[in-house]
């Protein structure tokens, strides 16, 4: 009897320890979910505000000689990502290459047709990538960044048609509030034709158009890279070494074919200095960045990290590069994109059944 009794008080207290353990392990495991999302966050809005702030800083430059090409730039940020992801598959191979070696052989040239989906997003991702140095040699950053945020709408509609999504009513009541915020963005004002906007009209529907078709072909190329993710197990590293890949390809084709006539000339470094190659890393690294905040953040916190970057955007943009004049107009439809956003984002607790189009 006592022996069963102490047995019986050594297990519970030895029950009562694994619990406490458990607990403990639980709750570091919890901490570091924590940190490492809201690590994710800060770096998407360093990534994404400082991208366009020194993408556009470098466009407008007045520098001697050569400027260099947008369309080189792309090619470089590609290879960059291709360099990056390889690395992180050997991380994720513990490191040893003949790993490496096997799963880049087997996750790709030994599945040629799943290689060959990526051929039609890729082409479009670079098509958008050379669109963003379009707008942003013509658009002030904060106007660029308000703008380009109808990505949601246009991702939004292509899901719903692509992937047969629903969308909730706030989400439809959000895509309204977007398009009015974005209409009040690019309402003409009188300030427009200050010494601090040196753009004509002309450059100013440049870079409009510009982004507009940059928005629907993110929006399409995101759902369709979506889509195949969720039709394969490959992982997202193997699938933008394969994007990589291809964007290189098309990369160059466009340089060639559009700059071909400057390179033969210049070269193909032409105009690079040490703000090119920030610019190129930051580019290559996007994509990163956005896999890992998919990874490890929520939709709410994501629409916090695009509003924070839109306000930095825009009071760097008036300060430092004094490009931009903001008017009334243009605060109330930036408040009504940055609350688009987070309504976009609400996941409210279902309540009765979702509006689909």
């Amino acid at each position: 009897m006592k022996t069963q009794f102490f047995s019986n008080i050594i297990g519970k207290s030895f029950s009562e320890i694994q619990f406490c353990i458990f607990s403990q392990q639980k709750g570091k495991s919890q901490e570091m979910s924590a940190n490492l999302k809201y690590l994710s966050l800060g770096i998407l809005v360093f990534q994404t505000t400082s991208l366009v702030l020194t993408m556009r800083y470098s466009r407008t430059l007045k520098e001697e000689g050569p400027r260099y090409l947008s369309s080189t730039a792309v090619v470089i940020a590609e290879l960059l990502k291709i360099l990056a992801c390889v690395l992180l598959v050997y991380k994720d191979s513990k490191c040893n290459l003949r790993t490496l070696n096997r799963v880049l052989h087997d996750e790709i040239l030994n599945k040629p047709m799943e290689t060959l989906k990526l051929a039609i997003p890729s082409g479009i991702y670079t098509l958008q990538n050379n669109l963003l140095y379009v707008a942003l040699s013509n658009l002030d950053a904060a106007t660029y960044q308000v703008t380009y945020q109808l990505k949601i709408l246009t991702t939004a509609l292509f899901s719903v048609s692509m992937l047969s999504k629903k969308l909730g009513v706030y989400q439809w009541l959000s895509l309204v509030i977007l398009m009015t915020g974005v209409a009040f963005v690019q309402w003409p004002s009188d300030s427009q034709a200050t010494p601090a906007k040196e753009h004509s009209a002309g450059s100013q529907f440049v870079g409009l158009i510009a982004v507009l078709i940059a928005c629907f072909s993110s929006g399409f190329a995101g759902v369709y890279f979506e889509k195949i993710l969720k039709e394969t197990k490959q992982s997202v590293w193997i699938r933008n070494i394969q994007l990589g890949f291809f964007g290189s390809i098309f990369g160059l084709m466009g340089v060639y074919i559009y700059d071909g006539e400057q390179l033969s000339k210049n070269g193909f470094f032409q105009g690079y200095n040490k703000l090119t190659w920030v610019v190129v890393v930051l580019q290559a690294l996007g994509g990163l960045v956005i896999a890992a905040v998919i990874k490890y953040a929520d939709n709410i916190l994501k629409g916090f990290a695009t509003s924070l970057s839109i306000i930095l955007s825009t009071l760097i943009s008036y300060f430092w590069l004094q490009d931009f004049v903001p008017t009334s107009v243009f605060f109330l439809g930036a408040i009504l994109v940055i609350a688009a956003t987070f309504l976009y984002g609400y996941d409210p607790k279902p309540a009765g059944n979702p509006i689909k189009a």
